[in-house]
């Protein structure tokens, strides 16, 4: 079967775009030769810096023809029914067509159409011109003198070359000639820019990898990759020193040259001083280099490596002295930030309102830099207010989960204030990521508490789902805080995800919480947070504009204290403080949320193996303890496969599923059961049985007593099937009927109180 061979080849291609528009090329083709009717062995894509390629194998020589038996007008139609049927058919003359019988409709003209497969090369050549055209590049450009004409060809960068060959394995293969935008695809490449410009004529992917490689071009990425980190961690062994990975760093370095040559530079060991996270970011930003470290030690040592894409003459000398300069004076930058952030700021008097508020102390560096960040009016968002006006929200809500997380009040506070004021420092200015962890620093060096420092890092986390929780209650109750106040927050305004749009990243904030619950084991409820949290937002709505005021718990001075408390009574008190569109907008926005964070959990919980069948039969749509729905559907996936749980199932479903059919047939149902109206000792044995179950379920679970109400439940399968032998139902008595129906309902509110099992398959 013959190979096809294709290479799009550009100035250069941006490392970061390199993957994705391998794969995006690969799947256009193929789904394009499949469309036409093509089938193929298998497929893979390469990249390097400057091309894109793909290989295919075992692609059939043309596409198989394709008949089409298409109906039309009866005999008997009129002269212009038959003339647009052969118009649509393809046929000159109805004697073209076949006749067909239907017992029921009679004769009727069925035409035959077969469509002739096509050749491989014509397809392939027919398909190509628009996948280049149309490729989903990010951002692409135009480029050369076409570029003035419309409809010139768009790419990432100037397209320079193509190469498209098709042929068998062991024979000539011949060229795909065609064309986009003045350039022809042919059999001709180029090798690596400064080492090997010269011209290359390939015919099969076997021999364009080799004369690649002769050329100096590594086509399969993950060889260089493995290429560099080998080459990398020897250089590093062989100076003493092992290499601090970075899988991100080495991807993209990865993507940046073609024939990967390591070297190791170095910088002046003074510069040790400054944090280790700060000169990692600072080489691998600037310079895409790797930093080294003691062979066994903690910190960094004063040498990275490098990675070039040229053989240099001089063994690389010249690459290490230029890199080398450049590390030096981006490391001197970082050492001036470290040491700024460190002293006083200049206008420490305009800060005193704000420090005042927030309670700082503005002998200490990273308390200026808090005040700073609330005396600036930073924009946290434009309907949500500013940073400073967050931390008090975010303080407020802290203080009271605190008494759920068993937090050190105090320290929680003085974690919230000082949380974001890293923000206001030149480090996380010059390099965001570092956001946290600089508060973390600059918080030990000015005494601060272990865990405030901690927390002050933490509260980011979790940022992703193998991301690790904060490490102790004060994190993990700022964490909290933060993710529900920004979760609330943009609720309220109405700032949803919608599809696979999430610019806030709502869906992780709202895992993060799940899993800090869950795995910390934090009972909250949290609806009534949501309701309390909103309420208060929508009271300081500003009527004047359609803009949200912001929201700060520091203005609360006259309301009661207890506001800002999450019982349930004071989350109804703040709801009376609402007028009646504004109670209803919080309460089914915050229905809404709950419903978010339903849809989170549940992903939660099947990741871990829970069947997805056994959660909706725990999970109502009012249950906002995810802590308890969690035990909830623990102990049923424990219970259920046991020979209690088998007879439980059995026993409930038979009788709900009657009393739903009944019901949805509109039969009455007595609202109570009326002992007085039995007729039967199996009526009486399971109503006996239903009581005592449900008082035993009842308090099982108010016990939290999952498993112990299941099996209190379980013993009702005997007297089930007893009454469903020994009574008819549907009597003919309408009193006695209803009677018997509220005894089955009464054994779907006893179950109902574990678990809605009529959910449960099986």
């Amino acid at each position: 079967m013959p190979d096809l061979l294709l290479e799009l080849r550009s100035e250069e291609i941006p490392a970061r775009l390199q993957r994705k528009a391998a794969g995006d090329l690969k799947k256009l083709l193929t789904d394009a030769l499949v469309e036409a009717g093509l089938t193929y062995e298998g497929a893979r894509e390469y990249w390097t810096p400057r091309r894109l390629t793909l290989d295919i194998r075992g692609l059939n020589t043309r596409s198989a023809d394709v008949r089409e038996d298409r109906k039309g007008p009866s005999t008997s139609a009129n002269e212009k029914a038959i003339e647009g049927f052969l118009r649509s058919a393809g046929l000159t003359d109805i004697a073209q067509a076949h006749v067909h019988s239907d017992p029921k409709k009679g004769d009727f003209y069925v035409a035959h159409i077969v469509k002739p497969g096509r050749p491989t090369e014509e397809i392939v050549a027919d398909v190509m011109p628009g996948i280049i055209r149309n490729f989903p590049w990010p951002k692409p450009m135009r480029s050369g003198a076409a570029s003035a004409k419309p409809g010139s060809l768009r790419w990432v960068r100037p397209l320079q070359s193509i190469v498209c060959t098709f042929g068998p394995e062991n024979e000539e293969t011949q060229v795909i000639p065609f064309e986009v935008d003045g350039i022809v695809a042919s059999n001709v490449t180029y090798g690596h820019r400064f080492h090997a410009p010269q011209a290359i004529t390939v015919r099969r992917f076997a021999d364009y990898a080799e004369k690649l490689e002769k050329a100096k071009v590594i086509l399969d990425g993950e060889r260089r990759k493995q290429i560099i980190a080998a080459d990398a961690a020897n250089v590093a062994f062989a100076n003493g020193l092992e290499l601090v990975e970075d899988e991100g760093l080495l991807e993209e370095v990865s993507g940046l040259v073609e024939w990967p040559q390591v070297l190791m530079g170095s910088f002046e060991a003074e510069y040790l001083a400054i944090p280790p996270e700060i000169i990692r970011l600072t080489i691998k930003t600037n310079q895409k280099c790797f930093v080294t470290r003691p062979v066994g030690g903690e910190g960094l040592s004063n040498k990275f490596i490098l990675v070039a894409n040229i053989e240099a003459s001089d063994g690389g000398a010249e690459i290490v002295h230029g890199n080398g300069k450049v590390v030096r004076a981006r490391l001197s930058d970082a050492k001036h930030f470290w040491t700024r952030d460190q002293g006083n700021l200049p206008d420490l008097q305009t800060l005193e309102a704000s420090a005042a508020k927030f309670n700082l102390d503005l002998a200490k560096p990273l308390d200026q830099r808090m005040a700073k960040l609330d005396a600036l009016n930073v924009t946290f968002h434009a309907k949500l207010g500013t940073q400073g006006e967050r931390v008090a929200r975010i303080r407020a809500l802290a203080a009271e989960l605190a008494k759920a997380t068993g937090a050190d009040p105090a320290l929680v506070d003085r974690a919230v204030v000082l949380a974001k004021a890293d923000l206001r420092t030149e480090a996380v200015g010059e390099f965001p990521e570092l956001q946290g962890a600089m508060g973390r620093k600059y918080a030990l060096l000015q005494g601060e508490d272990a865990s405030v420092a901690a927390a002050i890092e933490d509260h980011w986390k979790p940022q992703g789902p193998s991301d690790r929780l904060p490490a102790d209650a004060v994190g993990l109750t700022v964490a909290l805080a933060d993710k529900l106040d920004t979760l609330v927050c943009f609720w309220a305004i109405d700032e949803k995800p919608t599809g696979s749009k999430d610019p806030y990243a709502l869906r992780r904030a709202a895992l993060g919480v799940v899993r800090m619950l869950l795995e910390r084991k934090v009972r909250l409820s949290v609806l009534t947070v949501f309701r309390v949290h909103m309420a208060a937002i929508e009271k300081y709505r500003d009527t004047a504009s359609v803009e949200v005021k912001s929201f700060s718990f520091a203005d609360l001075a006259q309301f009661p204290a207890k506001l800002i408390t999450f019982a349930s009574e004071i989350g109804q008190m703040a709801m009376e403080m609402l007028g009646s569109e504004a109670r209803r907008k919080v309460t089914i926005e915050s229905a809404d949320l709950l419903s978010f964070f339903h849809d989170r959990l549940k992903v939660y919980l099947r990741d871990l193996g829970a069947r997805h069948d056994l959660i909706d039969a725990v999970l109502t749509p009012d249950a906002d303890d995810l802590l308890m729905v969690a035990r909830r559907v623990e102990a049923l996936t424990a219970f259920i496969t046991s020979e209690e749980g088998l007879n439980l199932l059995a026993g409930t479903k038979r009788a709900t599923q009657l009393l739903a059919a009944e019901e949805k047939k509109g039969t009455q149902v007595a609202g109570t059961v009326d002992p007085a109206l039995f007729v039967l000792d199996a009526e009486k044995a399971l109503h006996a049985a239903v009581t005592k179950a449900s008082a035993d379920a009842a308090a099982a679970v108010a016990g939290e007593d999952f498993r112990s109400a299941m099996e209190a439940l379980s013993s009702l399968r005997g007297p089930v099937d007893q009454f469903f032998v020994d009574v008819l139902v549907n009597d003919e008595d309408p009193a006695i009927r209803a009677n018997r129906l509220a005894l089955l309902g009464q054994i779907r509110a006893a179950t109902g109180t574990v678990a809605d099992f009529s959910k449960i398959s099986g």
